[in-house]
């Protein structure tokens, strides 16, 4: 098959390089001969978290003291595109959900205490993460939630839903958004939980059969007074609105290497496709409108892929990147809908059959223009900024 690349940037950093060679081996070793079977399961196996916690993979933007390698957003950059390119989009949301989501904020904002608790089985992927914030009538409107805690004595009580849950059904550490000042306006007023799977006032309620990301489990959550120590809340009450959209900068930037990685695969089986596919007395490839769609769409996901990593490293320098961000999940997930569809027309029929990778990585691509952001909030967080 021809391999289809982009020119690798400039990574100085020896451990940057390796990140990069590790997860590119797993994904080729392990993630194409078996993502099918997980689909079908409908999960991502334990031993896949197992297995890219044993590599450092899980923890690599968590303080080294417990269990992480405490490197920069370039590396959750590299982990987003490398899984991507693997094209089964489930795996990668499960795995980037644990490790650059919902573990995070423990990460970035926990005690100590609650750090030593479950950041060590996380990073090694003993435990999964899941993160809850969308509910039936607060998607991208995080202001809108109506999941309410009140304290009960030394705790808290938390009655509510959350809907659309990546790893809800197999999580073992839940991270849940509530609102906890019921007389504090939009954003005020929300804190955020660590809840675990065995806590009895949880229900899984059921798991969502989707239109992509097959092999993630998703679910709808019930809390009925469900109780939670004290030590249960994660950072400063009232200020989990600020802490969730601080971590969606992260999920976007991960969504957009997630897009350019796919954006690359997908081109990579089209080349493919077109050089060997005969028609009117030569191969699709040797008609130059097709050589010249494909050379366009290379050259959009060329340029959405320099934004992924112009962003990472404005992050990594510390500057304000909410605009660039914006732009970047926007840009680089509609992107990825052109990409996946033209490529898809490219296959003719067999691009229709369920079970050829385009096809599955056409149904996948769809989400991304609607989660951690839609693309419509996204074009809005711009213009505020202009």
């Amino acid at each position: 098959m021809t391999e289809f690349i982009f020119n690798e940037p400039d990574l100085r950093d020896e451990d940057l390089r390796l990140i990069r060679d590790q997860v590119r081996r797993y994904v080729n070793e392990m993630i194409i001969p078996n993502g099918e079977a997980w689909e079908k399961a409908g999960m991502v196996p334990r031993q896949v978290f197992r297995d890219l916690g044993k590599l450092g993979l899980l923890g690599m933007r968590h303080p080294v003291e417990y269990g992480g390698s405490g490197l920069g957003a370039m590396a959750s950059v590299i982990l987003g595109e490398e899984l991507g390119r693997g094209s089964f989009g489930g795996v990668t949301a499960a795995l980037t959900v644990h490790s650059d989501m919902s573990i995070a904020h423990i990460a970035h904002r926990g005690s100590p205490e609650q750090k030593q608790r479950y950041l060590p089985a996380a990073c090694a992927g003993e435990k999964v993460g899941a993160i809850c914030v969308t509910e039936p009538h607060a998607g991208s409107d995080v202001a809108g939630l109506k999941t309410r805690a009140v304290r009960d004595g030394d705790g808290w009580l938390i009655n509510g839903s959350k809907t659309f849950i990546t790893n809800g059904i197999h999580a073992d550490i839940y991270i849940v958004a509530c609102r906890t000042d019921p007389t504090a306006k939009g954003s005020r007023g929300i804190s955020l939980f660590i809840v675990d799977r065995d806590n009895p006032g949880l229900k899984v309620a059921h798991e969502f059969e989707k239109h992509g990301w097959r092999a993630s489990d998703t679910a709808e959550l019930f809390f009925d007074n469900m109780r939670v120590p004290a030590d249960a809340l994660l950072g400063e009450e009232g200020r989990g609105f600020y802490y969730i959209m601080s971590t969606f900068q992260n999920e976007r930037l991960v969504a957009g290497a997630m897009s350019v990685g796919q954006c690359g695969k997908a081109i990579e089986l089209t080349v493919d496709y077109t050089r060997q596919r005969q028609a009117f007395g030569q191969s699709l490839w040797d008609q130059q409108v097709v050589r010249n769609k494909i050379a366009w769409l290379a050259a959009k996901s060329a340029a959405a892929r320099s934004l992924v990593y112009s962003c990472a490293q404005m992050i990594d320098e510390g500057r304000d990147t909410v605009r660039e961000v914006s732009m970047l999940k926007a840009y680089a997930c509609e992107t990825l809908q052109e990409v996946v569809h033209g490529c898809l027309q490219l296959h003719g029929g067999t691009g229709f059959i369920v079970g050829t990778p385009i096809e599955r990585m056409a149904r996948d691509a769809r989400i991304l223009t609607i989660g951690g952001g839609a693309t419509e909030v996204m074009l809005e967080e711009v213009a505020k900024r202009m």
